[in-house]
This record gives structure tokens, sequence and C-alpha cells, in this order.
């Protein structure tokens, strides 16, 4: 851990394993430890940074009540990774350009979707909220999807002499739909109540209200769909894998890292929001990537209850996106590629060349496993050989 703050208008302290921390990120967590039902304190993760209500890399246990904005907008986002039995040093560059080309035949990105309904029988039980059937439609053609922002699609050389395979994406559509839905309404009820909240962005549900009961079956189908959807990427991936290297694979690690659930933290069962963070219980293994540029890891968690059995869930950003297609160069960027087989900067939606996702946008992710070492124990060093990025 880094430091502890704990000033007098705080509730709780704020235990960070983050130093530096941007002022707006600071600012969110101090909102967070003024909240009358939080339960200790609230746990910053190395790779946090400023989100909407709540810090990225932020973890809370609250008492009887669930925040939809200390989750998310794409609840259920997470990894999945693999390993193969190909040997690193025997593949190549081909290799990996042909695998990438089969990737983009069978996994949609950006904001493509498949032509046809995609089957799971998750769709037969789907629950009766209005939010989730208003979506099933369109998510029959979304899952199995890849989505854009900084969810990618990545080939990788490990240390343990093996080529890895991994992927990161989230819950698509429903995930945003879910979380306008009942922050919106926490928000509403907020003001009804006249609650004692120091921002609106931390509107609240109690824990037996029929909104909260709604947002947390909402929010479990949700991560139900993401587990599913990088499943039926991973079979793609995988397939195009055996295919170039003739591989077969171990068991896939697949987890999330916008969530809320039931735990037992301190003696009291409390509703644990990890907001770009990962469970890290004693022995759990997981998984935290870097940039499209640099190294990722698997690691296994140590169970430390200061972080409420969490750690970070990637490197985490240095600058947003806008800020870094200005402060960053194609040229400084391209050299931080170098080695990585990927499609060329894309551009934002006035045609401007997009860097938002660069190496140069991110935390140096040494620096941030170095920083948790008391939360995880690295197993695997992966390099990225080549990316998809949505």
């Amino acid at each position: 851990m880094k430091f502890v703050k704990n000033d007098d208008h705080q509730r709780v302290p704020i235990k960070s394993w983050c130093d530096p921390i941007e002022d707006g990120a600071m600012a969110q967590a101090t909102d967070l430890s003024m909240l009358p039902f939080l339960h200790q304190h609230v746990a910053l993760m190395p790779d946090c940074h400023q989100g909407y209500g709540m810090p990225i890399g932020g973890v809370i246990a609250c008492k009887d009540v669930v925040i939809p904005n200390a989750v998310g907008v794409d609840i259920g986002c997470g990894m999945v990774a693999v390993r193969t039995d190909a040997v690193a040093d025997e593949i190549n560059t081909e290799h990996v350009k042909k695998i990438m080309g089969l990737i983009h035949k069978a996994i949609p990105v950006g904001f493509k979707h498949h032509d046809d309904a995609q089957q799971w029988d998750g769709f037969d039980r789907a629950p009766d909220i209005p939010v989730i059937q208003q979506q099933l439609k369109s998510a029959r053609n979304q899952l199995g999807t890849l989505g854009g922002g900084n969810h990618f699609i990545e080939i990788q050389r490990g240390d343990d002499g093996f080529v890895w395979l991994m992927l990161h994406s989230g819950s698509r559509n429903f995930g945003y739909k879910i979380a306008k839905e009942y922050n919106d309404c926490a928000v509403r009820e907020c003001e009804r109540w006249h609650s004692d909240i120091p921002n609106k962005d931390l509107a609240f549900l109690p824990i037996g209200s029929r909104e909260a009961r709604e947002y947390i079956e909402a929010m479990n189908y949700a991560l139900d769909f993401a587990l599913e959807s990088r499943e039926q990427m991973m079979a793609s991936f995988m397939m195009a894998a055996a295919s170039v290297l003739g591989c077969i694979f171990g068991k896939p690690i697949n987890i999330h890292h916008n969530f809320a659930a039931l735990e037992n933290h301190f003696g009291k069962n409390v509703w644990v929001h990890r907001k770009g963070a990962t469970i890290a219980r004693t022995g759990r293994i997981g998984i935290i990537p870097g940039s499209m540029g640099t190294p990722s890891y698997i690691v296994e968690g140590l169970g430390n209850p200061e972080s409420f059995m969490s750690c970070s869930h990637g490197a985490g950003r240095a600058m947003g996106r806008a800020a870094a297609s200005r402060n960053l160069s194609v040229e400084d960027c391209d050299n931080a590629m170098a080695g990585v087989v990927f499609g060329r900067w894309g551009k934002d939606r006035k045609g401007r060349i997009d860097l938002g996702e660069a190496p140069g946008a991110y935390k140096d992710i040494e620096s941030v496993i170095d920083a948790e070492l008391d939360l995880i124990k690295p197993i695997t060093k992966l390099w990225p050989l080549g990316v998809v990025k949505g």
C-alpha cells in the first residue's frame, strides 16, 4: 500500500496503492469516503484514474445499498486468456498475420455486429425486466463481438516459452442501458429521500427495494452475457490459431472487473463494488493486461483483506483519449509498437488520427505490478505479437 488518507471530514479512510494519483480521481475517492453506508475504507488500485462518479480502479464495500455508477457502464467487462502448446520461438510474423486475418473474418469489432443471431441458451432465461427485454433482439447479434474503445484481441509470447491468446470485452449495449436506467432511477429516489450523499453521481438503491432487486438481477444477467460473449470469441480465436499453428489449448481463464457482489469482509456481509478491479482471493488466477504495445501478466491472488481481496484490472490510463491524440505523436506511437503486428491508427469521428489506445496513453505496467505485489504474485509475463483493436 502506498498511502492512507484520513481527513476529519471523511467518514472512512482512503487506502491507495496508486501514487501519484490524479486530482480528479482523488476528489472522487474523497466523495466516496463521505458516504454514510461505506464499510471500512475506500481502496484504490495502482491503475486508478478518474471515471464517472467513482474512479476506475476503485473498490468499495457498501452496507445494504448498491451504487450503479460504482459498477460502471460496461457491466461485466473483463478478460479471457488461454495458453497454447505452440512454442513461442517457432511463431513468426506470417503466422501472426494469418491468425489476425482469420480473426477479422470471424469476430466483428468496433460498431460491427454479426449478420445472424447467435445461439446462447441464456437468451431463453432472460429476466422479465423492461431494460433487458428491450435489448434482447439486438443482443442476439452483439453476442460474440468485440466492441470498441480499449477492447482488444491479442496474440502473445509468454516467458514460459508458449504462445498465449488473450482478449478483453464487455456486455456491449446491455451494460450501458442497465447502468443508465438504474442510475437515473437512483438519482430520482435519492432526491426524493433527500439522501446524504456528496455527489448525485453516487446515487444509490437500498437493498430490498424493487429497484435494487431489478438492478442486481439485470447486472448479473449482463455478467453472464459478457462471460458467454468472451467464451464464444475465444472459441473462434482458438480455431484460428489451431488452423495456423496446429496447437492445442489449456483451460481458459475468464474473469470480469466491473461488477458488484455480496461478500464477507471484516466480519460483515457487504456489497463489494469493483469498478475496473479484479478479484484477487488467495490462489485465484487473474489477468492484468498492459497496453497494446506492452506486456501483460497472468497473476495469482494473495487474498489481501486491505484491498477487499482485489487487484488492478490493467495498466490504467495516464491520459484521456483526446489528450493522448493531442499530446502524442504518430512517430513515437509507431516506435512504441515496434515488432507488434497491428492495424494502423484509426480516426475519430472528426477525421483526426486517434492515438487514444497507444501505449503512451497508459501507465507503465511494470510500475503498476510493482505497486501491488502485496495483492498478487506474477506467474507469467506475456509480450504482444499481434493486436486487433475494436
